[in-house]
């Protein structure tokens, strides 16, 4: 049996998936679909992406809103918090508290990446208590990592 990668998608990346999708990006669903990569969220996590889904510069409908939250959920393992056994591992504090909740799902969920835009994530990459845990990478950066 292939075993999947885990990995955590943050906000700006879900956006870029299903709300504009981002040609550069359209391997990513491709590869959910296909059972190579498992998406990982919290019920933290989809709540932020639905309350996204509906600012007003994305001009979404409340039916497209819970389209895109259904289609994404529906391929995701939503992972509860704490329910792993390294959970109470520390971990850096991100600059924007926000993105917190997506270094404590990846680290819950024992996720093989993190992909992300967000520079406040990014910046964490290579610090040491994330060392053989996971990967904070940028869309780009995992992409080439997958080939």
């Amino acid at each position: 049996m292939i075993s999947r990668l885990r990995v955590v998608l943050d906000t700006n990346v879900l956006l870029s998936l299903w709300v504009f999708a981002d040609s550069r990006l359209a391997v990513l669903p491709e590869r959910i679909a296909a059972g190579e990569l498992l998406p990982l969220t919290s019920p933290d996590c989809l709540a932020e992406f639905e309350r996204v889904l509906g600012y007003p510069e994305f001009a979404l409908d409340d039916s497209a809103q819970q389209r895109i939250l259904a289609d994404y959920a529906g391929s995701a393992c939503c992972v509860v918090k704490g329910a792993a056994d390294d959970s109470g591992l520390p971990l850096p504090q991100c600059r924007d508290a926000d993105d917190q909740k997506f270094l404590e799902l990846a680290r819950d969920a024992r996720a093989d990446y993190l992909v992300t835009s967000d520079k406040a994530l990014l910046t964490l990459a290579r610090r040491k208590l994330l060392a053989n845990r996971f990967h904070i990478v940028t869309p780009e950066r995992f992409l080439s990592e997958m080939r």
